[in-house]
């Protein structure tokens, strides 16, 4: 269960950073060059991007509760991971594909992982 519980980590930490970068650096240096933003676009939809932020906090928060439940937070774990591999897909398929690889990718892979190890786990 070790290994599924690092994979769930990963992917809370990786929302975490988009929500640090989508809420908060945004309209940085650094923000507007992980987004290919100028400094006019990211001003413009900085309140969108602050938006997107806070819907990533929320699946860490859901991601670190079911994390915190043991065991018994099994399909928490999976519904969050399954809204992460959502609004991968959904993103790949409207902004970049990179947005598979970064976002729903690990997240198939703790689901995957964690559909091996649960059954196992009680």
């Amino acid at each position: 269960m070790y290994f599924v519980q690092a994979l769930v980590v990963v992917v809370a930490l990786l929302h975490l950073g988009f929500l640090i970068l989508e809420m908060f650096l945004w309209t940085s240096p650094v923000g507007r060059k992980v987004f290919g933003l100028s400094k006019e676009k990211a001003e413009i939809t900085k309140v969108l991007a602050a938006n997107q932020g806070l819907y990533n906090g929320f699946l860490v928060a859901g991601l670190t509760w079911g994390l915190l439940l043991g065991a018994a937070g099994v399909p928490v774990l999976v519904f969050f991971l399954s809204c992460v591999v959502v609004a991968g897909i959904y993103g790949a398929a409207t902004v970049s594909r990179t947005i598979f690889w970064v976002q729903a990718a690990p997240a198939i892979a703790a689901l995957v992982v964690l559909g091996v190890v649960s059954p196992f786990s009680s």
